[in-house]
Order: C-alpha cells, then structure tokens, then sequence
C-alpha cells in the first residue's frame, strides 16, 4: 500500500462515518415533519397547502443563510462551525414539540433551516479539502448515504414513535420530534472532540501521510486556481456557478416533492403509521445502493456530465408516467425509479463545483449553488400541496414536479457544455498525469 494509499484510507474511516451520522439526522430532522403530518394535520387543522408552506419554508431560512454561513465556516474552520451547526439545529428540531398552530409551525420550520443552514456545503467543503477529485463523486456518494438511509432506518422509526401516542400524555408526533432532536445536539459535541480542520493538523495520520494529503490538496487547489482569482468575493463573477444553483433547483424540487408528500401518498394503501414509514422507505431502499455503484462507475470512467444529466431525465420521465398510470402499485413503482434518479444526481452533480473551484471560492461558490438550489426545497412540496388540495390526488402533483429535473438536465447540458477545457479538467494524482473531464 503506498503512502497516498494509505492516507486516504485512514481519513475514509476516521471522517466519513461521522459525517454520514450527522447527514443522516439532518435529513431525519427535516423528513419526519412528513411523517408528523400523519397525526399533525389533523390534530392542529393544517390543509395541505399549509402543510406545504410549513414543510417548503425550512428551505427559505436555509437558502438565506446559506452563503453567510459558509464565509464563518471558511473563516473559524470546519470543526467549530459544523458543531456549532449541530446544537442549534438540535435545539431546534426538539422545539417543534411546542407547536399549536400555522404561525409557529411556520417560525420553528424557518428557524430550523436557519439553524441547519452551511451544514451540506460546509460538508462539500471541507471534503474537497481532505480527498483528492479523483475520487470526489464516490466520496460524495458515501457522505449522501445520510440521505436514503434517513428514509431507509428513519421512516420506519418515526412512524413507531408515532405509534407512542398517549405515553405519559404525549401525542405521538411530540414523541418523534423529541427522541429524534435530542441525538443530533449530542453528536454537535461529538463533531468538535472528533473533526480536524486539515490534513496538516490530523494526529492519527503519520508525518509522511500528512505530508503527502496536504501536497496532494495544495497542488489541485494552485493548479485550479491558476490564471483567475479564487477569492471568496470571485465565485459571484462566475457564471457557471449561478446556473449550477438554477440547476440544482430542479434536483431538490424532486427530492422534497417526493419526500415530503411520500407517506401521504401511502397512506391510503391502507397501512398503519409503522407499516406506512416502512413502504415510504421502499425507493430508499432501491436508490442508495444504485447511487453508490453510479458515483463509482462516473469516478472510474472519469466523467461527470452525461452521470448527472441522465438520472434527472430518468426521475422526470418516470415522474411523468407515475402520474399517468392508473393502477396505484405501477405508480408507486415509477416513484421508485424517480428516487433511484434523483439519489444518483446528487453525488455526481456535486462533483462539478467542487472540481472547478478552490480556495475561498469554493467557500462562497459552493454556497451559492447550495442556496439557490434549496429554493426547490420550498417550491417542490408546495407545488404538490398546491394540487393537491385543488384537485383531490397527487398525481397531477408528480407531473408538474416532473419540470424540476426536466429543468436540471437541460441547464446541466448547457452550462457543462460551455465550460472551459481548464475547469472541465479534473486534476488527478501528479504520478498518474492523467486528464479527466466533467
């Protein structure tokens, strides 16, 4: 094993686990409000459409704070503010117990995004500055695990504490929110005893592998910046970045549009609360191990493009034929593939900014594209609520959400298209002297 080798591995075990937990319970504090709704609609008189604005308005508070949340991030470093991320979202995420009525629902939902906000491209971040590109969509794909497996382990869980209903007096939803708030402000503590800012300050690594990672990082990081300013203020400047955001709506128009609205659309199949998380988790289950071999299989062939345009035109093809189909199990199973697609976008989408951006650049660039993107988060659910509480059903919902990953695809064509041959290159390890493209 070479000394590369052997560094990697090492930041592979000691990172990776850690922030996959914290994702995992970020989704899980953001998703299960859609397993609540199961019992909080009807005990606080929510329609749908207030439900969506309840559960779309976390991504207002989280898009606002986004970029300033990041410039913090870069400036007092990973550990500090990521931990600090951790407890106030905790606190937060607990306090939705308190909720009686739309305005509150609406001000813990806000405040929570808030709170949450420069947790995912603080994370993007700082992964870019631990794994060389080489290697950065399958390292993408592991941190995202979070994400299915907050549906895959969390849906199933929510929906039993739900099931405590009663216990000591407590509705079930206020059970799920406390029991599900109070891990994550334990493991804020965790990320600032166990995170390490930089290579350069790993312990745990030997001299010869800190080396070998920081002068694996420094030289990526000059070779991209070369020619063109990598300050924080310069990512404004750049076009791509913008489109990039635009982009990244449609992908997270889908993934809460589905999300959200998922254990609604189960319910009528006729299962309990436990029985629902357990079916909402089903296309969960399909797209976490297909978004792992897709990111691996794009880092092997060394292209990033067509792995990011093809599984936005999966999810909108399927989500345009989920809302054809009459028959409720051929509908459920085109949802299923609309996750496998959306799930597969992310890593790979994300490989893009984080290969065409360094230094403070990368700080506010990916920033912008995180915040602009989480509009979608908004849009998405209210649009299907929207619909839905027009027409009676969902399926006229997944038809229009369909236009999100329609929109990413095409945007994604365009501006990976116009890139310039120096940010479609991918800088690879120095002894390999090989070129990979976008």
């Amino acid at each position: 094993m070479t000394v590369g080798d052997s560094a990697l591995k090492k930041a592979r075990r000691r990172i990776l686990p850690l922030l996959v937990l914290c994702y995992f319970f970020a989704y899980l504090d953001r998703a299960n409000v859609s397993i609540g709704a199961l019992q909080i609609n009807a005990d606080l008189g929510f329609s749908p459409t207030t439900f969506a604005i309840g559960g779309g308005i976390f991504f207002l508070g989280f898009s606002l704070f986004e970029i300033p949340s990041n410039w913090a991030l870069n400036k007092v470093g990973a550990r500090i503010w990521i931990a600090r991320i951790m407890l106030t979202w905790g606190i937060l995420a607990t306090a939705t117990i308190f909720i009686n009525d739309a305005r509150s629902f609406y001000f813990i939902r806000f405040f929570l995004g808030a709170a949450e906000a420069g947790f995912f491209p603080g994370v993007v971040l700082y992964l870019s500055r631990w794994f060389p590109a080489r290697d950065r969509t399958a390292i993408m794909a592991i941190f995202i695990l979070g994400f299915p497996l907050s549906y895959i382990l969390g849906s199933p869980l929510s929906g039993a504490l739900l099931d405590l209903d009663g216990v000591l007096n407590i509705r079930g939803w206020k059970w799920m929110f406390l029991c599900e708030g109070i891990p994550t402000i334990v493991l804020g503590v965790v990320c600032f005893a166990f995170l390490v800012d930089k290579p350069a300050d790993a312990k745990w690594l030997e001299p010869v592998e800190r080396e070998w990672l920081t002068q694996m990082i420094k030289g990526e990081s000059a070779a991209l910046s070369a020619g063109r300013s990598a300050s924080f203020v310069s990512a404004f400047l750049q076009p791509e970045v913008w489109l990039l955001g635009v982009a990244y709506v449609g992908i997270i128009m889908g993934t809460y549009g589905l999300g959200l609205w998922l254990p609604q659309i189960v319910k009528p199949f006729g299962y309990g609360n436990f029985g629902t998380g357990v079916i909402s988790a089903i296309p969960y289950v399909f797209g976490a191990p297909l978004m792992v071999i897709w990111s691996r299989h794009s880092d092997r062939q060394n292209e990033r493009r067509w792995h990011a345009i093809l599984p936005c035109v999966l999810a909108c093809s399927c989500l345009i034929l989920s809302s054809l189909v009459k028959n409720q199990v051929m509908s459920f199973v085109f949802l299923i593939i609309v996750a496998v697609g959306i799930l597969a976008s992310h890593a790979t989408f994300w490989a893009i900014p984080t290969t065409t951006l360094t230094g403070a650049a990368a700080a506010s660039g990916i920033a912008i594209v995180s915040s602009i993107g989480n509009v979608g988060g908004f849009a998405g659910p209210y649009l299907v609520g929207y619909v839905r509480e027009i027409t009676g059903n969902f399926g006229l919902g997944m038809y229009f959400l369909a236009i999100g990953p329609f929109l990413s695809a095409a945007i994604l064509f365009f501006v990976t298209g116009r890139m310039s041959a120096a940010r479609e290159t991918i800088l690879l390890d120095k002894s390999t002297a090989k070129e990979t493209h976008i």
